[in-house]
């Protein structure tokens, strides 16, 4: 099954904010089923577009193609943004799929 959203975080080594984002996004992203969100991580170092795009913003966070955050990030607005993501996304979908959160144990 494909994932419903995808997480996308710019970033460069050695990079203090984008090593806190990473963590957070780790965290918040734990909480979801396995295959409701697809997370990838971009360097600005490796493709110059995106250098020319973001090199005064990183960390850049996108959901989905679409800027969430940057500099900093807050888990409980990524938690929120990542709830309407693939809430969209399974009333989109025409099976009954239901990406949600992990129930508590």
């Amino acid at each position: 099954m494909d994932a419903v959203a995808t997480l996308t975080i710019i970033s460069k080594p050695d990079c203090h904010l984008c090593d806190v984002a990473r963590e957070i996004v780790d965290v918040v992203v734990a909480d979801y089923d396995e295959d409701a969100v697809s997370v990838e991580e971009l360097s600005i170092l490796d493709d110059p577009s995106l250098y020319d795009t973001w090199w005064e913003k990183i960390p850049v966070v996108l959901i989905d193609d679409r800027l969430h955050a940057h500099w900093r990030l807050d888990a409980a607005r990524l938690r929120t943004a990542l709830d309407a993501a693939t809430q969209d996304a399974a009333t989109q979908d025409a099976a009954t799929r239901t990406p949600s959160r992990k129930e508590p144990a």
